[in-house]
């Protein structure tokens, strides 16, 4: 069996299984399976989680500086533990590239990464370099939690959902729809996909509302609902005329023959914030509520739209 044969969340749910059959002791409060694993310490959480870039698959570098590049790769980094609602404090990187790789390139990746890291006062503390066919960027990200981290398991029938931040403006969305077709404009979009701009302040703040659940948009927004679907065993519809289909989404979909709305419910990678609150909770600013949970059907927990099924594109797949 291959990888393609296993699928991405098949092979996850195996590593799952034996990493929990050799777990450290009582120390790991979450591990595996969610934005980041939870460990006990004296006071609060630490929260880890680590992620991957691959050169070709994640990023080209003849749509993106090396600089923009650093800005994203600590970006989907940060935003993991922000969708525990905690804050990053430190990070470690490993660096993998070819040998004739300019110099430059390398020092403009660290310096972008290392901007990032500190719009949330967040330091590299280590990491490592070798050689490599393709530059590969292996992240590790540590912060903390002051309240209960935020898991994708706690939503209830009732909740109401809401999204923070931007959505369908970078990656399998508006941003790559344009850089597939050799295209640099519109600027806004390209820029997205370039360098995210995540919700920082949006994860403390929703744990601070009471949020039940919590995950970071990285591989779609009905992708990543379904993953708290499945996780709280409950049903999520979203509700269309909730969500902001912007000017240059349009402009967009008009040029590609594609529907704007699908950008909006199947891109990722601005790294928004999908979260669910109690009836009547009063939202944090910059939240917005859009759709509702429900009780699973009879096929199980589910994500729909408007309702119904939805036939189209829900997000990035990684086999």
């Amino acid at each position: 069996m291959t990888l393609a044969d296993l699928g991405e969340f098949g092979l996850i749910d195996h590593v799952t299984r034996i990493v929990a059959e050799v777990a450290p002791g009582g120390e790991v409060l979450v591990g595996p399976g969610d934005d980041a694993a939870v460990l006990r310490v004296r006071r609060g959480h630490v929260v880890v989680s680590t992620d991957l870039m691959v050169e070709g698959r994640h990023f080209r570098q003849d749509w993106a500086d090396a600089i923009d590049v650093g800005h994203r790769a600590a970006a989907q980094n940060l935003s993991d533990v922000n969708a525990m609602g905690g804050r990053a404090t430190w990070l470690t990187v490993g660096f993998a590239a070819p040998a004739s790789l300019p110099a430059r390139w390398a020092l403009e990746f660290v310096r972008g990464f290392a901007e990032e890291c500190a719009a949330v006062g967040a330091g590299v503390v280590g990491g490592d370099v070798t050689t490599s066919d393709k530059i590969t960027v292996a992240v590790t990200v540590m912060g903390a939690c002051t309240v209960s981290p935020v898991l994708r398991s706690g939503a209830s029938a009732g909740d109401a959902v809401a999204l923070c931040g931007r959505q369908g403006w970078a990656w399998a969305a508006g941003g790559l729809a344009v850089l597939g077709r050799g295209f640099r404009s519109p600027r806004v979009l390209v820029d997205a996909y370039r360098r995210p701009v995540p919700p920082y302040d949006a994860g403390p703040a929703a744990a601070e509302a009471g949020a039940t659940s919590m995950i970071d948009v990285s591989d779609g927004l009905l992708a990543d609902a379904a993953h708290v679907a499945r996780a709280s065993g409950v049903g999520i519809d979203i509700s269309t005329r909730t969500l902001e289909v912007a000017e240059p989404l349009v402009a967009v979909a008009s040029a590609t023959g594609a529907d704007p709305l699908s950008f909006v419910l199947g891109g990722g990678d601005d790294h928004a914030l999908l979260a669910t609150f109690p009836p009547g909770t009063s939202l944090p600013e910059g939240w917005t509520q859009i759709g509702t949970v429900t009780d699973a059907g009879a096929d199980g927990p589910a994500v729909t739209v408007d309702g119904a099924p939805y036939d189209g594109p829900t997000g990035w797949t990684h086999f």
